[in-house]
């Protein structure tokens, strides 16, 4: 029962994508900053000049540190950045989702999840 009002809580998106689809989607409405004096943003925009270490600060921030995130948006080839975390990375809440971008294609043979789904069946 713990569990289930847990995942009550979780009710924003994040996002760690390409400038494009950060804006795109904080115009659809999902921007959220948390309270002072420790205001964090559910949204990283990654550039060429962005560290992958802020990458995976950014995801495990989202995945373990915060209890208000539900789904995580990624662009697939920032995801790459960071494979071994996004691959190691098991729980149900937040999901983690890849998404494409403007340059550059979905591939569904490097998604995480669909991975897992091919194994489940056996293929």
């Amino acid at each position: 029962m713990a569990a289930a009002v847990a995942h009550k809580e979780r009710q924003f998106l994040a996002v760690i994508g390409d400038e494009d689809s950060v804006t795109g989607l904080l115009l659809a409405g999902i921007g959220h900053v948390t309270e002072p004096p420790e205001s964090q943003r559910n949204f990283l925009v990654v550039d060429a000049k962005t560290e992958t270490s802020t990458i995976e600060k950014a995801f495990q921030n989202f995945t373990q540190e915060r209890n208000d995130i539900a789904v995580i948006l990624i662009n697939q080839h920032i995801a790459e950045r960071i494979r071994h975390v996004v691959d190691s990375y098991s729980e149900a809440f937040p999901a983690v989702l890849e998404i494409p971008s403007k340059d550059h294609p979905y591939d569904p043979e490097k998604d995480s999840v669909l991975k897992r789904v091919r194994r489940l069946f056996g293929e």
